[in-house]
């Protein structure tokens, strides 16, 4: 983990197009502000835990739910022997 040292007001770059802004120290608090384009998603990490909780259940109902419809699905018949052609492979 690289750890920092900043002031308010001072800026920590993550690539070219992230910024990260102090933008208040008071007590034992630090608000920041950050600058990402929009596909970048930022989450607080107990709701990115949530959220990846959230979507590791939901895979896991899809899974069930998939299973228990192909019990009802019909099976596929077999498909028939394509019927020779008159003339062809005869000597």
């Amino acid at each position: 983990m690289l750890t920092l040292t900043r002031s308010v007001g001072e800026t920590i770059r993550i690539g070219d197009d992230i910024e990260v802004h102090v933008v208040e120290v008071r007590g034992g608090t630090v608000r920041l502000g950050f600058k990402a384009p929009r596909e970048v998603t930022i989450h607080r990490e107990e709701v990115y835990r949530q959220i990846a909780e959230a979507n590791l259940l939901a895979a896991q109902v899809t899974a069930d739910s998939i299973g228990a419809l192909a019990a009802f699905a019909p099976a596929a018949a077999p498909e028939p022997a394509p019927e020779p052609v008159a003339g062809e492979g005869q000597a």
